[in-house]
């Protein structure tokens, strides 16, 4: 199977409070060589002022002055690196119960989640809660790490009977693919290099992993989804007579010749040319910027989508979302919010909670309907006029949408359309 050189993965870090997560990204960073000198002369600095003997390779991620004093992670941490196989970003979410709305902002644009468990502890209550936000969010592959192998003498059974207690919980989650790692982030056993002390592990150490993953097929090329950022009238010489659709198309493929649909007016017309920033293309695919030209003139502006004319989305006024709540302030009842979603805005209210999902016991709660920072919760929500919208699962990008405070400006909820 050949891989993309360029291709970036995207992966976010999950576990509990000091199962390793930010250990593991410094190890990751450091055996891979994409720490510059500046930055490792510094850690080495501060790690010998902790008093450490080593380096503190957790010190590689934790950048808030809070973080380092604590010892914890308290915001999401976002790191790149390269190795030449592939690129990467990292998100660094905390473990804190507290700090759901960060994971829940870190992993909804992830290929892949890392969730660390410590192999002294087994899968437990934080483990559990972070698949099943891994599964919420729809992240297609999980990578179940189970670290500090070292502090249980590398024993395979030990790695076995996690790998059981994990897959018993997790045969209820929608994961695609689910793979288990032993390693140790402190000693770096099967983070970059294949471990000398668990020969009985056959599989590949993390960065290989990660390196050949297929993630090709995560992104919807079935469903073509272009929303308009803007119109493009050049009005100069050569493009007098040009208007170009611009944006980025959020899934499918788009070819000139192809006959498309205009959302939400129904229109039908037929592409005559996409642009690229380099110059004309014939096809244009996710996530791909382009300019795309009609054969008719429509009234089209932002907040409009172009689609096939046989493939289209749901132009909806009611939804039913699953809306994390991310702000400080609780939820006002019937309350009107800006909603935003891909290049379009409108006015919305929540119109109903239908349940609650208790975050500790993953049940659903139908006795409390008020929803405060952290809350995932099931509901309806009311726009003033249609969103072309894709269920979640089916398409990351047309099925997700965010609420604005019109007061403050602050986005206050994230949400995932059933």
């Amino acid at each position: 199977m050949e891989i993309n050189s360029n291709q970036l993965l995207r992966f976010t870090t999950a576990g509990s409070v000091d199962d390793g997560k930010s250990t593991l990204i410094g190890r990751l960073l450091y055996d891979s060589k994409s720490i510059f000198e500046d930055q490792m002369t510094a850690i080495e600095n501060t790690s010998k002022k902790k008093g450490h003997e080593g380096i503190d390779l957790a010190l590689f991620t934790d950048g808030l002055r809070d973080e380092r004093e604590q010892g914890i992670t308290i915001d999401v941490a976002y790191r790149y690196f390269t190795t030449p196989k592939r690129k990467f970003i990292i998100a660094d979410t905390p473990g804190h119960i507290q700090y759901t709305r960060n994971m829940v902002t870190g992993a909804s644009t992830a290929n892949a989640a890392i969730i660390l468990v410590d192999a002294r502890h087994g899968v437990i209550e934080q483990t559990k809660r972070h698949a099943f936000i891994a599964s919420l969010l729809h992240i297609p592959h999980v990578i179940v790490c189970i670290n500090k192998m070292d502090l249980v003498d590398f024993s395979e059974e030990t790695y076995n009977s996690i790998i059981k207690q994990f897959e018993e919980f997790s045969s209820k989650l929608l994961v695609q693919d689910i793979r288990f790692i032993p390693i140790s982030a402190l000693l770096g056993d099967n983070v970059v290099n294949r471990s000398e002390n668990m020969s009985w592990y056959q599989g590949a150490p993390l960065l290989h992993t990660l390196e050949t993953m297929h993630i090709s097929s995560d992104i919807n090329k079935v469903d073509a989804r272009f929303p308009v950022q803007t119109v493009l009238r050049p009005q100069r010489e050569g493009f007098i007579d040009y208007r170009g659709y611009a944006g980025r198309v959020a899934s499918g493929v788009f070819r000139v010749g192809d006959e498309v649909a205009i959302m939400p007016s129904g229109f039908h017309s037929v592409i005559k040319s996409i642009d690229g920033p380099s110059g004309p293309l014939t096809e244009a695919f996710a996530p791909m910027s382009v300019s795309i030209n009609l054969e008719d003139d429509i009234d089209i502006s932002r907040g409009d989508m172009i689609v096939r004319a046989n493939n289209q989305p749901e132009a909806a006024q009611d939804i039913e979302v699953m809306l994390c709540w991310l702000h400080n302030d609780p939820a006002k009842p019937r309350a009107k919010y800006t909603i935003k979603h891909t290049s379009n805005e409108q006015k919305a209210m929540i119109k109903e909670v239908i349940y609650k999902i208790d975050i500790n016991t993953l049940g659903r709660k139908t006795d409390d309907f008020s929803m405060h920072m952290n809350d995932i919760c099931k509901v309806k929500i009311r726009t003033t006029k249609p969103l072309m919208v894709d269920s979640y699962r089916e398409n990351r990008n047309t099925g997700s949408l965010i609420l604005i405070d019109d007061a403050t400006n602050e986005t206050v909820a994230a949400g995932m359309v059933i």
